[in-house]
């Protein structure tokens, strides 16, 4: 997909270029890039290298391109008329840096900058012969919004003379900028979609932002993370293999260093291993992996005492101190109920890998970025409320209440499929690294999830003594399961303010009339059962008939008008970012969605309060908001490049830094407050 779009949008782009009246009318200006040629010597020397720079300075807002655009564009151009004998080499291209827009990542320069050209002057001239250089120059330049291809002439007249040189301060700061050659050979091995560039730097050699920028096109993946790690006399960058990508030659490239530094680097296929053998990789690979287990095993724990899961567990747990299980069968439910919960987390989460790899951009909880599935959870939550309400018994299958295998493995994967709206701590740095591990490590994460989910009822099955210390059977019984309705009804009525978020009131009155039809079906068959008679085939059909239905008429229905963010925030983009931190402005960043619960608390207990919002101002913190709630996957992505599986994602750009501080999931005002001090 990302190719196509880089072909569409180059093939666009050469067709505005044919018309420069279109190009001048998008912007009202054909000249968004300054330019001019200045030769280190004014009086060059006959028969002996002149070395010109083309000095650019990008109007503000705009950019323009390293020799290698990345993912979108077109590289510049130069058509050089010389004297006779004269020749032009190659341009020497500035270290770039990267923009990342729309999910395309764009190799560029926003500040002045200055490629060099070597023009070798012929001998034999006599001192004070004219040398008219001249340069018709066509390329692309970019805002945040819109590209234009412009061109340019530009003329230099010098006199041939001594050689003596001149803008010595600015070529020495243009040349500064310039990659130097490593002078010692670098490697790369590609397998199993990586790709590994071993690089030799001394090990005393300082680095800041180490990124590697590829001259060979097709080899890797632009917008991938790197991953830049140092083992003595050694870089190595492991980032994603291109689609398609053809190895085998030589890989050519840059590796910044430091701010405007850089090494030209020429890789060659080669063996690249950490410590001089393969096996630490997979070792580092699996103690990754068992760090996001026993954090997801955490998060899930914690999953329990949320108000959608918590009536459910206690439901369950009191069933078996209501019917005197015995060992056997207490044990047998017990796994039963871990069974239901881990399949379906493991459900997701495979589901979750196969659309990533596809190219979605999708999280924990992506089916709630869909009005039809937050319908269905709203009818079910609605449903188990009734339940407990005591509406209606539930019939097969057999849920929360009911004893055996069968419903106890029913209510685990109830539970665990109602629990995807929550996230809390170690869930998201756990399932963020499930999406970078290779795939069995990633299902071993999600399962370590329901398993954490479980382990309550788990531990009540496998330990007698904690099932004597639940309250003994009685009348006090029925009055609890009535009260454990209350959290339930309150989870119906957050997902209808989630659904009336994503498509407005419409639906929303839609949704209700829904959850009015199947109470009034659930009171018939209740009616039934008082009676002594069964549920009630009919019944049963007419709720799936208001589920689907329903599901079905919201799936078509038109988003809700545009969401008004939080006093003094703007939506997030990426170019906005890229402008604040341009201006050296601190920066917080906040990605939440309606349906994540962990999300609201934190925007009213910490980001919303006044003391938050009141430091933010004497600091100068510009505050970003990127709603996520509709699954926007451009959003998507950047939280994918930051190793989250989903949302919440506080995110923290010092002035300066070049990488941003991943804030805790949980916030307190205190944490927020000394933000940019």
């Amino acid at each position: 997909m990302r190719s196509l779009r880089c072909v569409v949008m180059t093939v666009l782009l050469a067709l505005c270029g044919l018309s420069p009246a279109f190009a001048e009318s998008l912007n009202g200006s054909s000249q968004h890039l300054s330019m001019r040629l200045v030769a280190e010597s004014d009086r060059p020397k006959a028969g002996a290298p002149l070395t010109i720079a083309l000095a650019t300075t990008p109007e503000k807002g705009w950019h323009g391109y390293w020799r290698n655009p990345g993912d979108a564009g077109f590289p510049a151009t130069f058509d050089w008329t010389l004297p006779a004998g004269a020749k032009a080499g190659e341009p020497e291209w500035p270290v770039p840096t990267t923009l990342l827009i729309a999910g395309l990542m764009n190799y560029v320069y926003e500040a002045p900058y200055a490629p060099l050209v070597t023009i070798q002057v012929p001998a034999g001239l006599a001192a004070g012969t004219r040398l008219p250089i001249r340069l018709k120059t066509s390329y692309l330049v970019c805002s945040a919004t819109i590209c234009v291809p412009e061109e340019q002439a530009l003329s230099l007249d010098l006199t041939i003379g001594d050689g003596a040189p001149a803008q010595t301060a600015a070529f020495a700061d243009w040349r500064r900028a310039i990659p130097k050659p490593l002078d010692s050979g670098a490697t790369y091995a590609a397998s199993n979609g990586t790709m590994r560039i071993a690089v030799p730097f001394p090990a005393s050699a300082k680095t800041d932002a180490a990124y590697f920028f590829p001259v060979t096109t097709g080899v890797i993946d632009n917008g991938a993370r790197q991953n830049v790690t140092r083992d003595g006399d050694r870089l190595t960058i492991e980032t994603k293999l291109a689609a398609n990508a053809k190895s085998g030659g030589p890989v050519e490239g840059v590796l910044r260093i430091g701010d405007a530094q850089g090494l030209s680097v020429k890789a060659t296929p080669g063996v690249v291993a950490d410590s001089g053998s393969g096996t630490a990789t997979a070792e580092n690979v699996w103690l990754t992996a068992l760090v996001a287990f026993a954090g997801a095993v955490l998060g899930g724990l914690i999953l329990n005492i949320m108000p959608c899961v918590f009536p459910i567990l206690s439901l369950k747990a009191l069933s078996l101190a209501r019917g005197g299980a015995s060992e056997k069968d207490a044990r047998g439910e017990a796994l039963a109920y871990t069974a239901g919960v881990v399949l379906v987390c493991l459900g997701l989460g495979a589901a979750i890998l196969a659309l990533r790899a596809g190219g979605s951009a999708v999280g924990w909880a992506f089916q709630l970025q869909h009005p039809a599935a937050i319908v269905v959870l709203l009818l079910l939550s609605a449903a188990i409320a009734f339940n407990l309400a005591g509406l209606f018994e539930v019939p097969t299958p057999r849920f929360a209440g009911e004893s055996g295998a069968s419903g106890a493995f029913a209510t685990g994967a109830l539970a665990a499929f109602i629990a995807t709206p929550c996230t809390g701590p170690f869930m998201g740095a756990a399932l963020g690294a499930a999406l970078v591990l290779p795939w069995p490590a990633a299902l071993a994460v999600f399962g370590g999830l329901g398993l954490g989910l479980s382990l309550p009822f788990l531990a009540i099955g496998f330990v007698p003594a904690w099932r004597r210390w639940l309250p003994r059977p009685g009348v006090w019984m029925e009055t609890f399961r009535h009260i454990l309705s209350v959290p339930m009804f309150l989870t119906a009525i957050a997902l209808g303010w989630v659904l009336g978020r994503q498509t407005g009131v419409d639906t929303l009155t839609l949704a209700l009339i829904a959850v009015l039809a199947v109470g009034a079906v659930l009171w018939i068959g209740g009616s039934r059962q008082r009676k002594g008679k069964a549920f009630g085939a009919a019944a049963q059909i007419a709720l799936a008939v208001v589920f689907v239905g329903s599901a079905v008429l919201i799936a078509r229905a038109p988003p809700a008008s545009a969401k008004v963010a939080a006093a003094g925030d703007e939506g997030f983009t990426e170019a906005r970012l890229a402008s604040l931190r341009a201006e050296k402005r601190p920066v917080f960043v906040y990605f939440t969605a309606d349906w994540c619960l962990t999300c609201k608390v934190n925007e009213k207990a910490a980001i919303d309060t006044a003391g938050v919002r009141d430091a933010f101002a004497k600091n100068n913190v510009a505050a970003l908001i990127g709603d996520w709630t509709d699954g926007d996957p451009v959003m998507g992505r950047f939280i994918q490049a930051h190793n989250r599986a989903g949302v919440p994602l506080y995110l923290y750009y010092a002035p300066g830094a070049a990488e941003p501080t991943v804030l805790p999931q949980v916030l307190t005002p205190g944490l927020l407050q000394a933000l940019g001090r």
